[in-house]
C-alpha cells in the first residue's frame, strides 16, 4: 500500500504544481475510512484543472501510461488510476450505453454525483489529509448504510441494483428504504453474463454471502435473474433435516458455510465450490412430494443437473486459468449427496466405486461441499464425520483430485500387434475397467489381461 500511496501523492504534487487537484476518490477512500485493509485496493486519482492532453504529458515521466477510453481519459499508471471528473450522459440501454466525456472543470461535488451511493462518493486530498464529502457519505459510513448519492441517474445503470447486492454482504450495509424501493423497480435485463457474474462473484466471496443473497431475493432479483434459485424459496423441506425452514435457508447456511472452506484453494477450485454450494439442491423443486404423511425429496441429486447447467449456461461460466468449472460444479450437484451415503455403508462399498466417481468430480471438493451441506443443516446439529471418512479413503486411494491414468496404452497394444482401429479401444477399456476394480495394478497384469482378451493366452 504504501508504494501505491507513494505513487499516488507523487503524481498529486506533480498535478498540483502544474495548477491542477488531484483527489483521490472511491472505494480506497471508503475501505480506509471503515480501516478495512486497502493493500489490495487500486487507488483512483481524480484530477481537477487540467485538460486530458496536458494531463497525459504530465502523466509520462512516471511510468508507462496506458489509456482507458481516450474520450474520457483515464490512465492507468501501474496500480494507479487517474482520471479526470466526467460526465455521463444515457445514450442506449445497457451498463455500456453512456455518453462519457471528461470535464476537469467540474467542481468536486458535481464530480461525486454521478457515483452510485454516498459511501463511494468521498475523495481525499493526499497531500492535505482533506476529506470531501457532499453527500453525506461518511455519516452513512458510520450507520453502515446504503444510499443512493441520485435517485434520477441512479436506474439508468441497472448494474448498480448488483452492486448493492455485494457492498451489503462484503460490508455488512443495511439499504436505506428509499434506496430500497428504487432497486425493487429497476428492470435488469439489459445486463450481459459477464457482468452479472462480476458482480455474483464478488458476493460468493463475502465473509457471509448471505446476506447479499437474502438482500437479492428481497429486491427481487434472484426473481428476475435466477430463477433456479427462485424456486428453493417455494420448496419445502422436510423438518427432520432442515428444522432451520425451507431449502431457500438452507440453500444460505449452506452457502456460508461452504465460504469457510475454501480459502485455501486455488481460485477456480474456490468458484467452483461456491458455486456449488449455490446449486447443489436445485433438484429438489422437482423432486420434493408430500408422501405418508411427510415431505420427501427423492433422486433430487441427479435432477439437479438441468437446472445448474441452465444456471451456468446463463452466466456463460465455463473454464478458468484452463480449470473445468463447469463440469465440477455439475459433479458436485449429481454427487452431493454419495460421502453421507456411503458412509452408512461403508463396509459394502469398494475402491472401484471411489475411482470411477473420481472421473465425475473432483472428491475432495465433493467432501468439503458435503459437509458444508452437513454443517448448513444446523451446525453441530449433526454428525458430519462421514464426509471425513469420505475424503481420508479417497486420499488413501489417490484419487482425491482424478482417478488413476491408465496402467495398459495404446503403445502397449501395438507392441503385441494389435492393429490400429476400434478394437485398440474396446481392450484398453476393458482392461481399465479390471484396474477400476483393483486386480490390475501392474503393467504385466494389464498385459496378460490383455492378451487374454486378445485370445493370446
Amino acid at each position: 500500500m504504501t508504494e501505491m500511496l507513494d505513487r499516488a501523492r507523487h503524481i498529486a504534487t506533480a498535478v498540483r504544481d502544474a495548477g491542477g487537484r488531484a483527489l483521490i476518490v472511491g472505494g480506497w477512500v471508503r475501505d480506509r475510512l471503515i480501516g478495512r485493509d486497502v493493500a489490495s485496493t487500486n487507488v483512483a486519482l481524480e484530477v481537477f484543472g487540467l485538460p486530458g492532453g496536458r494531463l497525459r504529458q504530465l502523466l509520462e515521466p512516471f511510468g508507462r501510461v496506458d489509456a482507458v477510453g481516450e474520450s474520457f481519459q483515464v490512465y492507468k499508471i501501474g496500480d494507479v488510476d487517474v482520471s479526470l471528473p466526467r460526465r455521463d450522459s444515457k445514450s442506449a440501454r445497457g451498463h455500456r450505453g453512456f455518453v462519457v466525456a471528461g470535464d476537469p472543470d467540474m467542481s468536486i461535488a458535481e464530480a461525486a454525483r454521478r457515483r452510485d451511493f454516498t459511501v463511494n462518493a468521498i475523495s481525499w486530498d493526499p497531500l492535505t489529509d482533506q476529506y470531501f464529502d457532499p453527500y453525506g457519505g461518511r455519516a452513512d459510513l458510520e450507520r453502515r448504510l446504503l444510499r443512493v448519492v441520485d435517485p434520477e441517474t441512479f436506474p439508468e445503470d441497472s448494474l448498480r441494483v448488483l452492486r448493492a447486492v455485494q457492498f451489503a454482504a462484503r460490508f455488512d450495509f443495511a439499504l436505506d428504504e428509499a434506496t430500497r424501493a428504487l432497486c425493487r423497480d429497476i428492470p435488469l435485463d439489459d445486463l450481459p453474463p459477464e457482468r452479472v457474474w462480476g458482480e455474483l462473484e464478488k458476493l460468493l466471496f463475502a465473509p457471509r454471502p448471505s446476506i447479499g443473497f437474502a438482500l437479492a431475493m428481497d429486491l427481487g432479483v434472484v426473481a428476475k435473474l435466477f430463477p433456479e434459485l427462485q424456486a428453493l424459496a417455494n420448496c419445502p423441506q422436510e423438518p427432520e433435516w432442515h428444522p432451520e425452514g425451507d431449502v431457500w435457508v438452507h440453500t444460505l447456511q449452506v452457502v456460508d458455510q461452504a465460504r469457510t472452506r475454501v480459502d485455501d484453494l486455488p481460485r477456480p477450485q474456490q468458484i467452483a465450490i461456491m458455486v456449488g454450494a449455490v446449486c447443489h439442491d436445485f433438484g429438489k423443486p422437482a423432486t420434493t412430494a408430500f408422501s405418508d404423511g411427510r415431505m420427501r425429496s427423492i433422486d433430487h441429486e441427479e435432477q439437479g443437473v438441468p437446472p445448474a447447467t441452465a444456471f451456468l449456461d446463463r452466466l456463460n461460466i465455463h473454464t478458468l486459468d484452463g480449470y473445468d468449472v463447469r463440469k465440477q460444479v455439475l459433479g458436485m450437484t449429481a454427487q452431493h449427496l454419495k460421502p453421507g451415503m456411503w458412509f452408512k455403508a461403508r463396509d459394502e462399498v469398494g475402491d472401484g466405486a471411489f475411482r470411477r466417481l473420481a472421473h465425475k468430480v473432483d472428491l475432495e471438493l465433493l467432501a468439503r461441499l458435503a459437509k458444508s451441506d452437513c454443517e448448513g443443516r444446523k451446525p453441530g446439529r449433526f454428525d458430519c464425520g462421514a464426509m471425513d471418512w469420505f475424503l481420508e479413503r479417497a486420499r488413501s486411494l489417490g484419487v482425491e483430485h482424478r482417478p488413476p491414468e491408465p496402467i495398459l496404452l495404446g503403445r502397449h497394444l501395438l507392441a503385441l500387434g494389435v492393429k490400429p482401429g476400434p478394437r485398440v479401444g474396446e481392450i484398453l477399456k476393458a482392461v481399465y475397467e479390471q484396474q477400476m476394480d483393483g486386480t490390475v495394478t501392474t503393467l504385466d497384469e494389464a498385459i496378460a489381461r490383455a492378451r487374454q482378451l486378445l485370445g493370446q493366452a
